[in-house]
C-alpha cells in the first residue's frame, strides 16, 4: 500500500464524507427535530441536480447553477412542507413513510417525463477544472471546492443552532414545541423554514454531485439510505453528531471499497477475494450501524438535551 494511495483515499472519504454531511444536516434536523420521516429527502438532492444541470446548459455559469440547485430545492421544500408534510406532523410515522415514499415514486416519474430516461452529465467548472499540488501529491481542485463547501456549512449550521435566536427556538421546540407555542412562537412557520433549509442543503448536496456523478432519475435512494445511516451512527437530532458520523462513514466506505479485497487476498485465494471483498466492503457501513446501535443505541454524538 502505498503513501499516494492511502492519501488520495482518505481525501476521497472525505469528499464523500462532506457531501453526506449536507444531506444529512437536513434530514436529522427534520426527523430529529421535527419528528418527521422524510423519504424525500433523497428526491430533493435529485431535483437540486436537475436544476442546476439545466441552469447550467443554459448559462455555462457553475455558480448560478448550484444557486439555482440549492434555491431550487428551498422552494421545493417549501411548498411540499405547505401542501403535504405540515398536514402529516400529527400523524404516524407509518404515514409519514407511505406519503414521502409516495413522492419519491412522483418525482422519479417526474424527470424521467421532462428529462427522459438517459442520465445529465454536467462538466467540471473550468475554474477548478485543474489539480491541487500536496505534499507532493496532485488532487483535483472540484473535491477540494466540495470539502471546503461541507465544512463551511458544518460552521455554518453550528453557529446556526448555537450562536442565534432562531437557534435557540429550533432547540427549545425539539424539547417541548407546546411550551415554545404557548409564548408566542409561530411553531408551524418555524417548522416551515426547518424543512426548507433541509430541502435547500440536499439540494446543494444534489448540484455540487453533479459534475462527479450521473444525474439521473432515481439517484436520490442509494443515497438516502447511506444518509439515513449517518444520522444513527451520530445520533438522530444532532447536527455535530450528523458531521462526525458523515466523516466517518465516507471514510469506512471509501477505504473499505479500496483495500479491502487487497487485503483478502493475503488470506484467502484471489478469487475468494475478489468476490467476498466488495461484497463486505457494501457492506461494512451497515455492519457499523448495527456495532453502535448494540453497543450505544442513542448515537456516537447524540444531542444534547436541557
Amino acid at each position: 500500500m502505498s503513501f499516494t494511495l492511502l492519501f488520495a483515499q482518505l481525501l476521497n472519504g472525505l469528499q464523500y464524507g462532506v457531501l453526506l454531511f449536507l444531506l444529512a444536516a437536513g434530514l436529522t434536523l427534520v426527523f430529529g427535530i421535527m419528528s418527521f420521516v422524510n423519504l424525500a429527502h433523497g428526491s430533493l438532492y435529485m431535483m437540486g441536480a436537475y436544476a442546476a444541470a439545466v441552469a447550467y446548459g443554459a448559462t455555462e455559469s457553475f455558480t448560478l447553477a448550484v444557486l439555482a440547485g440549492a434555491g431550487a430545492a428551498l422552494v421545493l421544500g417549501l411548498v411540499l412542507e405547505l401542501v403535504v408534510v405540515s398536514r402529516l406532523y400529527r400523524r404516524d410515522h407509518l404515514d409519514h413513510v407511505l406519503a414521502t415514499f409516495g413522492l419519491v415514486l412522483f418525482f422519479n416519474e417526474l424527470v424521467r417525463w421532462v428529462w427522459g430516461p438517459q442520465p445529465y452529465f454536467v462538466p467540471v467548472p473550468e475554474a477548478l477544472s485543474g489539480t491541487i499540488d500536496l505534499l507532493g501529491f496532485s488532487y483535483p481542485s472540484y473535491r477540494f471546492a466540495i470539502i471546503a463547501a461541507g465544512l463551511l456549512v458544518a460552521v455554518g449550521s453550528y453557529l446556526l443552532i448555537h450562536k442565534t435566536r432562531i437557534g435557540m427556538l429550533i432547540r427549545a421546540g425539539a424539547q417541548n414545541p407546546q411550551m415554545v407555542a404557548a409564548l408566542g412562537v409561530n411553531i408551524r412557520l418555524l417548522n416551515a423554514l426547518l424543512f426548507g433549509v433541509g430541502a435547500m442543503l440536499a439540494g446543494l448536496a444534489g448540484a455540487m454531485a453533479g459534475p462527479i456523478l450521473s444525474v439521473q432519475s432515481g439517484m436520490g435512494e442509494p443515497v438516502l439510505i447511506t444518509t439515513l445511516v449517518v444520522i444513527v451512527i451520530g445520533g438522530i437530532g444532532s447536527v455535530s453528531g450528523a458531521f462526525y458520523a458523515a466523516l466517518i462513514v465516507g471514510l469506512v466506505d471509501t477505504l473499505g471499497r479500496a483495500f479491502l479485497p487487497a487485503l483478502l487476498r493475503q488470506v484467502a485465494e484471489r478469487s475468494v477475494a475478489d468476490a467476498a471483498g466488495p461484497a463486505l466492503a457494501s457492506m461494512s457501513v451497515y455492519l457499523l450501524m448495527a456495532v453502535v446501535l448494540a453497543c450505544r443505541p442513542q448515537g456516537l454524538f447524540p444531542a444534547q438535551r436541557g
